[in-house]
């Protein structure tokens, strides 16, 4: 998987990670490594681009946990716990919507796998680069 960096402005400044290939056991904490150096540099929103992010298994969604957690500023939950993870999420998708990890186009394989876990509503998820940048 590659992962690259960008900055751009909406309302605030925005972290841009974007994805390409597969998200999987063998690279995840490199995505959760991208958002702890995003955050040490003062990021506060991440929009990740998953528009060219082929497939996600469970331990990118354990990833995703992670940088919503980095970028609240809370205890990050222990990545090899997996599902465990999973599970302290909490109820702040209930309304579509934590402010600080938003999705960009993900692909239907990778959509579906947030659909299925639940996770597509915890995250808000946008089809249009600059509709997101404006909802940060």
């Amino acid at each position: 998987m590659e992962i690259l960096s960008s900055q751009a402005s909406g309302h605030v400044p925005v972290t841009i990670i974007t994805l390409k290939g597969a998200l999987d056991g063998s690279n995840y904490e490199s995505l959760i490594a991208a958002g702890r150096s995003a955050h040490a540099a003062g990021a506060k929103a991440i929009l990740l681009d998953l528009s060219e992010l082929t497939f996600m298994s469970s331990a990118g969604l354990v990833a995703l946990h992670n940088l919503y957690a980095i970028l609240k500023d809370e205890t990050e939950p222990d990545p090899e716990a997996g599902w465990a993870t999973l599970k302290t999420v909490g109820n702040a998708g209930q309304a579509g919507g934590q402010p600080f990890v938003k999705l960009l186009n993900p692909q239907p394989a990778v959509k579906r796998t947030l659909e299925i876990t639940g996770m597509y509503t915890f995250f808000e998820v946008h089809t249009d680069r600059e509709t997101a940048l404006q909802s940060f």
